[in-house]
């Protein structure tokens, strides 16, 4: 039997949160939350909205998962995200002690990979979950950018 609830399925609504924050004209990352294949949390970047450089997609989604779950950890939960964090978003999911994270895109230049970031021991990673649906969105809305200006 196939399981609908795989990381494509989680992967797909954070897409959704990124389509949000493009449609609001910030930077189109997009975050879940999930444990025991339900969606505890969901969040898209407010950098603009909040004024706040710390407003990413990830910190926003870990906030709504500790008040979801009452407590800081988020132990048992996997966070879906459109693109590989940022190594502030990698240092919060630290100390988040958060199961397992998943990305979509590769971020090459300031992804917590290429930023040498250590997660907590006990977080897996793994990525390339719709890398190219999660890659288009994010070229999309910078090339939409650099045309206006």
């Amino acid at each position: 039997m196939i399981d609908p609830y795989d990381d494509t399925y989680f992967m797909k609504r954070a897409l959704q949160e990124a389509e949000a924050a493009y449609e609001k004209d910030e930077i189109p990352i997009g975050a879940v939350v999930a444990i025991d294949n339900k969606v505890i949390a969901r969040a898209h970047n407010l950098t603009e909205t909040l004024n706040d450089v710390t407003a990413h997609a990830e910190m926003q989604a870990i906030t709504a998962a500790a008040n979801y779950l009452g407590g800081k950890y988020l132990h048992k939960c996997t966070l879906y995200v459109t693109i590989e964090p940022c190594q502030m978003c990698a240092g919060a999911l630290f100390w988040s002690q958060i199961n397992r994270v998943v990305y979509g895109a590769r971020d090459e230049q300031r992804g917590c990979i290429e930023m040498n970031t250590k997660l907590h021991p006990k977080t897996k990673l793994s990525g390339g979950v719709l890398s190219e649906e999660c890659s288009t969105l994010l070229k999309r809305f910078f090339v939409e950018k650099r045309n206006l200006n």
